[in-house]
């Protein structure tokens, strides 16, 4: 057992525990970046991974009411024959090709980009939301169906996006639905795309069952341990961190070009920004209300 594989699948439990991103925006990059496992492999192991790990979440959320079977459906309509198609590509090309490798790391860094935006501007959307009907009701279904197709290709071909950009953009068009039901509704469909995308990647041989096992060794007291963390850890603070870092990752997959320190800059300039407004709000509140006492 290759204890660098535990450690690295504690480290991402804990943080999935302790923020609620998805692990593939963590995993995937770590087996390409730390451990030189191939592109194809690395996405085909986070993939079955991923719904081993979240299928335990489908039943909590089962109990406590947290789907909408609907919304699974209609995304599955659109990402479950996505992820036959883009795992046909996959297939069709020589999986060491140029074209293939170049493909995943780019998207892949895409994806993270996007991610670590959901997670800065997590609460703001949250509260941009709520109970605020966005497009026209009779296109809603037909979207989160196109939806599910961008999240087809996206998961299969790079392991990210069923998490973190699945639950953005359901909250932008479930606005009225509570925020609870949008994350168990978005596991339960992370699930069978996970599995299917997964064992599509595993008949083209591009699943390392072993690597999957150890990486679960590491990861099951890791996410339990960062679920109890919540309470104890400032939790904007971890989510500050994980935006840089999935810049800084992001970054280096799809432009490594450019300059390796301006992501993360830019990124720390907004949320130093961001930090300072949010600041300016709350002492604006605290003042109103200490207003508000004193004339009572």
């Amino acid at each position: 057992m290759d204890w660098g594989f535990v450690v690295a699948g504690f480290a991402v439990g804990w943080l999935v525990g302790l923020t609620g991103v998805g692990g593939g925006s963590l995993m995937t990059p770590i087996l390409l970046l730390f451990f030189n496992v191939k592109a194809t492999v690395a996405v085909g192991t986070d993939l079955l991974y991923a719904s081993l790990t979240k299928s335990v979440g489908v039943l909590a959320h089962g109990r406590l009411g947290n789907i909408d079977w609907r919304i699974v459906g209609l995304l599955g309509l659109g990402s479950v024959p996505a992820s036959f198609v883009t795992t046909w590509f996959i297939g069709h090309y020589s999986l060491d090709s140029e074209t293939v490798v170049t493909s995943i790391r780019f998207w892949l860094g895409v994806a993270l980009l996007l991610t670590s935006l959901s997670v800065i501007f997590r609460h703001e959307l949250l509260k941009t939301t709520q109970h605020e009907d966005h497009l026209p009701r009779p296109l809603v279904p037909f979207i989160t169906v196109a939806l599910g197709l961008f999240l087809g290709v996206m998961v299969t071909l790079t392991s990210v996006g069923a998490g973190a950009l699945g639950v953005t953009a359901l909250l932008l068009l479930y606005p009225n639905i509570h925020i609870n039901r949008i994350i168990g509704s978005d596991v339960a469909h992370a699930v069978p795309l996970t599995l299917v995308a997964g064992l599509g990647h595993a008949s083209l041989g591009t699943v390392d069952y072993g690597l999957l096992g150890t990486l679960l060794v590491g990861s099951v007291p890791g996410i339990w341990i960062g679920s109890h963390m919540t309470t104890r850890i400032d939790e904007q603070w971890v989510r500050s961190v994980l935006a840089l870092i999935l810049v800084y990752v992001g970054q280096k997959l799809c432009l490594p070009e450019w300059p390796q320190w301006l992501g993360v800059a830019l990124t720390l300039t907004l949320l130093i920004v961001k930090g300072c407004l949010d600041a300016r709000k709350k002492a604006k509140v605290t003042a109103e209300k200490h207003g508000v006492l004193r004339q009572q």
